[in-house]
């Protein structure tokens, strides 16, 4: 009794690959060189980029202190009259905290003294001019504007009339900002940056602040690298930019910081990395609102009315910003990377098969050049195409293949297609599979061979290539003088209209392999018992299991592949030679049928 249950069924079918092993010296060299590559490429990036380690980003916190006095000249005006009057800025007058890793540096400003609460015209521009009341509309405003409108149109100066508001009075001035800067020597100011780092991970913290630092150091980008303190003038020098031209209206700078920590025992090495990087648009032009502002005010009482004095600042906004790694070998790591780049190996196989296939499509096949010197490892490559791929075409119920002797290729041909006999198609050209003789040697062939004559040597009968007279009943496609009409209907007789030969000639029923390989009766029934061991035939069923393997043993003789003699024709002359050989005792022959 055979095994039941699952385990039978998961386990008596394992499919595994088939490899084929070329033996070429050009080629696995070239295999070997890759590999060697690919080696050498692994280990590389192993070493350079420590793929060993185990990654963690940085988690950093940044402190900064900016110092420098600067004096600056303004213009005040008092009792009606203008006068210079220098005032001394220090840290408190230029810095203003800012939230996260920034600092912000005053360079330049404009000011509005004694503002108070009340009535006045605006600043002359184009969208404040008026000529009358009509121009103004009551309790109107905008973003633009700095009060709300009250409808009248008043006197601003001389000629000039702008609409009156509620606001602030005098409103701000819509002037440029001074050049030079006011506070243009501040590229002179040093700021030092404190920055602490930590990798919970690896369970490490540091700080950029080394405990050997000369505390009068200032950072250059080779002669002191790790100092911490920084001239403002120094970081837009690194930036190509000339901190007099972007202290007028200000900008946005960039401090990088870099951690990339080695925290391996044996290679310790974990050191900060300074590099500058602008960050606003330094070619926006001044329709844009180019530059960094914004505003601020001082607020004072003066004979109980409160007043202020509204600044415009201009400055410089300094981002810090901290990024990095730090690494520690880790032995899971290290195998996941060596897992991962075990594929890379068998980018040789495809390098090679792709080399492969590529020249077995070159000038040999096609015959354009047919004394290249490329032409003797094109044949090469092709005879490793042909070994390596098998070509399969899709098995359609239409699909039908033909052989005529006097070609040395196949015909494939549609049902379809078919509007007249198999005979006249041309169909498309298959090349020939090359004939494996291991089973042919099984056969016992030798037994219906005569006997040799002694002192004529052997030889071997031809097909003749005579025309042979044809008679009253064979059919006009008939080229052999040997095939018979079809008995299949109307639709399906076009599928036995087919000849052995393409020309006139002699048939190959007439040949000798034709009567040693398919009309040998021991040959056929060896063949039946070769498959069958236990085999029983009777009387009834002898015919009929001969001739249908005879009829295989032909399509396997001509056709060569078994994919092929599956749905193989084969000519009238070849099956009615079979069928008179092995006739069927009653009934008609069924003809051909798809084993699809």
């Amino acid at each position: 009794m055979p095994a039941r249950g699952p385990c039978p069924l998961l386990c008596q079918s394992v499919q595994v690959g088939k490899v084929v092993q070329i033996q070429s010296l050009w080629i696995g060299i070239l295999k070997n060189l890759f590999m060697t590559g690919t080696l050498l490429y692994i280990c590389f990036a192993l070493v350079s980029d420590k793929l060993y380690q185990r990654k963690e980003p940085v988690i950093s916190s940044v402190h900064t202190k900016v110092k420098g006095v600067v004096e600056v000249k303004e213009e005040v005006v008092e009792n009606g009259k203008k006068k210079v009057v220098q005032r001394v800025f220090d840290t408190a007058d230029y810095t203003f905290p800012l939230q996260g890793n920034s600092f912000f540096v005053m360079t330049n400003f404009l000011q509005t003294e004694g503002q108070e609460q009340g009535l006045c015209p605006q600043y002359p521009t184009r969208w404040t001019l008026c000529a009358s009341d009509r121009g103004c509309k009551k309790g109107w405003m905008d973003p633009q504007s700095k009060g709300i409108q009250t409808g009248r149109c008043v006197v601003f100066k001389e000629n000039q009339k702008t609409c009156e508001v509620s606001a602030w009075c005098p409103t701000e001035a819509m002037e440029e900002a001074p050049r030079p800067a006011l506070l243009n020597s501040a590229e002179n100011f040093t700021v030092l940056i404190k920055n602490n780092i930590d990798f919970p991970g690896h369970n490490y913290t540091t700080r950029n602040i080394l405990p050997d630092i000369n505390i009068t150091c200032t950072f250059h980008k080779t002669q002191n690298p790790l100092c911490p303190i920084f001239r403002l003038g120094d970081i837009f020098r690194e930036t190509g930019d000339n901190f007099s031209e972007v202290a007028i209206q200000g900008g946005i700078m960039g401090i990088e910081i870099y951690w990339d920590c080695n925290l391996d025992s044996w290679s310790h090495h974990c050191r900060p990395k300074y590099s500058f990087r602008r960050l606003d648009d330094k070619t926006t032009n001044e329709s844009l609102y180019p530059g960094y502002n914004f505003r601020y005010a001082k607020y004072y009482k003066e004979h109980g009315i409160e007043k202020r004095t509204l600044i415009k600042v201009f400055g410089i906004r300094f981002d810090i910003l901290v990024f990095g790694t730090g690494g520690k070998f880790d032995f899971i790591q290290l195998i996941v990377y060596i897992g991962s780049t075990l594929s890379y190996f068998g980018l040789a196989t495809v390098f090679i098969d792709l080399l492969i296939n590529t020249y077995s499509s070159a000038c040999c096949r096609s015959h354009v050049y047919p004394r290249c010197r490329c032409c003797e490892s094109c044949a090469v490559n092709e005879y490793y195409y042909r070994k390596k791929c098998e070509p399969v075409v899709e098995p359609k119920m239409t699909l039908k293949y033909v052989s005529f002797v006097d070609e040395s290729h196949i015909r494939m041909v549609d049902e379809q297609l078919l509007g007249r006999s198999l005979q006249d198609v041309k169909g498309e050209k298959v090349p020939r599979p090359l004939m494996d003789f291991t089973d042919l040697s099984r056969l016992p062939l030798s037994l219906d061979d005569p006997p040799p004559i002694p002192g004529q040597p052997e030889q071997i009968q031809l097909l003749s290539e005579e025309v042979i007279p044809r008679s009253g009943s064979t059919p006009g496609w008939c080229q052999c003088g040997n095939c018979l009409p079809s008995q299949l209907p109307e639709g399906l007789r076009c599928l036995e209209e087919l000849c052995c030969r393409r020309k006139p000639g002699a048939c190959i029923t007439t040949s000798e392999p034709f009567q040693k390989l398919i009309l040998a009766r021991r040959v056929l029934h060896f063949l039946l018992l070769y498959q069958e061991p236990l085999l029983v035939l009777d009387a009834d069923s002898t015919n009929s299991r001969l001739r249908h393997c005879a009829y295989r043993c032909y399509a396997t003789w001509r056709f060569g592949s078994p994919d092929l003699a599956n749905f193989a024709i084969l000519p009238s002359c070849c099956r009615w030679r079979i069928r008179k050989e092995f006739p069927k005792s009653r009934g008609q022959y069924s003809g051909f049928k798809s084993p699809y």
